[in-house]
């Protein structure tokens, strides 16, 4: 609830504080006193927009502050932890304009942008202005009016849980199914290039060997001739030089032992020797290996061109990248069928949370049909108390495809004057009467729902006597519950207050500003009987305004 308000230098009001009773609070005076004023100022704290020209002071800023008691409003609690602000008890909305007219807001003192003022806002304060009934016209309000009366909002909860998941797997279904349509579209193409490349069957490096192995039998006679001239003057000559260094190793043999240096230099002699006669063997395995063919010539030159081929239908330049893009295409073929297995599993999930969406939505629609009839008697029955005995309200409610709130639609339509012509609410509905429908309405949401503090700006407008008396009646009803701030002007419902404050005009210096007063018992009595009989009340205004207030 609202407990404080705290208003300095705004519109025409220097500076006032009011404090609030957890009741039916009555703000009455003159038009034009300021009355209007203040729901100005406290739709600033709950993130209206704002100007300079708000200031009464252009040379100091303007500040206003709601104390808000807000220890059982689990909403609020929720909003304070997820965006991180102090969570106490008692609650301080601050909003600050400059001189410049920029606005700066506050949370427990800590600065908020105003996205977050105004959601936090909408948890604290239900402002209803005069001639604000837009919303009585919206189908989303109306049918969350119905669902709360019908008790579902435990099940449109649950319902939007499952909905979500099932507009999600729906979303990622179609995505698969759109991935095959795609892949399937290349499947063939894929396919070729791939059977093209598995059949070349190239192994690792093959083609850099291939084309070595070409160059080898290209030139294997001059080569065998070349490899044939160097290894038989080492090891196969009359006098080979493997023989030749044998020979003066062992002379020098013999010379060891008369200088120390012959030993190392004759170990030398050996080594060469015995590396000579390795590489003459060595050359003349690869002589014995090189043997020209012009089988295997063709063969090599045959899967070389295939390679060839490959390697510039791929614009690709070795083995390596060619096995690289037969693994490619072989991920997309398989993948193509687990697509197939993926779009099977989804499809089933898909049935699955559809199903239960299906349940979920006929057991709401099912609640939303048992209420409908009784929710619009009962409004029925307030408008005739209000005023209104010829108005008529019915709900209908529209099969639907499955949609976020279910598969209703709902359309609250009025015949305000038994013409047997339902119209939809909003399109036919004056202001005021559209007030007075609203005022029935939250007084039976209020029974089923935690609603914040309920301000009425002039909701009485276009009604008096014994409407009037009614309107009031229900208000105090509803305030038993509820915080209820009603600006009015009518006596029968200004006697139902909890607490009376009265706002009116004083002289400041050379400045016409507005101030606000808690009416004692003899105050609010008199100013009651203003208002049924004029500035200055008669006995009789005065002795039906105490008999008024001893009523209530």
């Amino acid at each position: 609830m609202l407990h404080r308000l705290h208003i300095q230098n705004y519109a025409i009001i220097d500076e006032i504080s009011i404090d609030f009773s957890s009741g039916l609070n009555i703000i009455t005076g003159e038009t034009g006193a300021g009355k209007s004023i203040l729901m100005g100022a406290l739709s600033l704290i709950l993130g209206e927009r704002s100007g300079s020209n708000t200031l009464l002071n252009k040379e100091k800023k303007c500040v206003i502050e709601g104390y808000f008691t807000v220890a059982d409003n689990q909403q609020v609690r929720a909003f304070l932890k997820t965006n991180e602000l102090d969570l106490e008890d008692e609650l301080l909305v601050r909003r600050e304009i400059s001189v410049s007219g920029k606005s700066r807001a506050f949370i427990n003192d800590t600065p908020v942008n105003v996205a977050q003022l105004k959601e936090l806002g909408s948890m604290l304060v239900d402002l209803h202005q005069q001639f604000d009934t837009l919303e009585l016209g919206d189908n989303d309000f109306q049918r969350a009016v119905v669902d709360a009366l019908a008790d579902n909002i435990e099940r449109l909860s649950e319902f939007s849980v499952v909905f979500t998941a099932y507009t999600k797997s729906n979303k990622e279904l179609a995505a698969l199914r759109l991935e095959q349509q795609n892949a399937q579209a290349t499947l063939d193409y894929n396919q070729f290039l791939f059977d093209e490349l598995e059949e070349a069957g190239f192994k690792e490096n093959e083609l850099e060997q291939l084309d070595a192995e070409i160059k080898l039998l290209g030139n294997a006679e001059n080569i065998k001739q070349q490899l044939s001239s160097i290894y038989t003057p080492l090891t196969a000559a009359d006098t080979p030089i493997v023989q030749q260094l044998k020979t003066l190793s062992n002379k020098l043999q013999f010379l060891e032992q008369y200088h120390s240096a012959i030993l190392e230099l004759n170990t030398r002699l050996r080594i060469a020797q015995v590396e000579l006669a390795d590489i003459g063997e060595e050359l003349e395995r690869i002589d014995e290996g090189v043997q020209y063919s012009p089988e295997r010539i063709q063969l090599v030159n045959d899967k070389l061109s295939v390679g060839y081929k490959l390697l510039k239908k791929h614009a690709v330049t070795t083995t390596a990248d060619l096995l690289a893009i037969k693994a490619s295409l072989e991920d997309k073929l398989t993948a193509i069928v687990n697509i197939s297995e993926a779009i099977a599993a989804k499809e089933q999930q898909v049935s699955q949370l559809l199903h239960r969406c299906d349940l979920l939505a006929g057991e709401i629609s099912a609640q939303r049909h048992k209420t409908a009839n009784p929710l619009a008697d009962k409004v029925n029955s307030l408008l005739s108390q209000i005023g209104m005995p010829n108005a008529q309200i019915v709900l209908k409610i529209i099969d639907t495809a499955l949609h976020s709130n279910g598969i209703d639609a709902i359309d609250f339509l009025l015949d305000a004057n038994k013409s047997g012509r339902f119209e939809p609410l909003g399109k036919v509905a004056s202001g005021g009467e559209l007030s007075r429908i609203m005022l029935c309405i939250k007084s039976l949401v209020a029974r089923k729902l935690q609603l914040p503090t309920l301000i009425f700006d002039e909701i009485d407008t276009g009604i008096s006597g014994e409407a009037a008396k009614q309107v009031g009646a229900i208000m105090k009803d509803l305030s038993g519950s509820h915080q209820l701030i009603s600006i009015t002007h009518q006596p029968q419902i200004a006697a139902k207050a909890t607490a009376h404050y009265y706002v009116y005009k004083a002289v400041q210096g050379n400045k016409i500003t507005t101030s606000i007063r808690l009416l004692n018992e003899p105050e609010r009595i008199n100013a009651i009987a203003q208002m049924l009989s004029g500035e200055k009340p008669t006995a009789a205004a005065l002795e039906n305004a105490r008999e008024m207030c001893r009523g209530n």
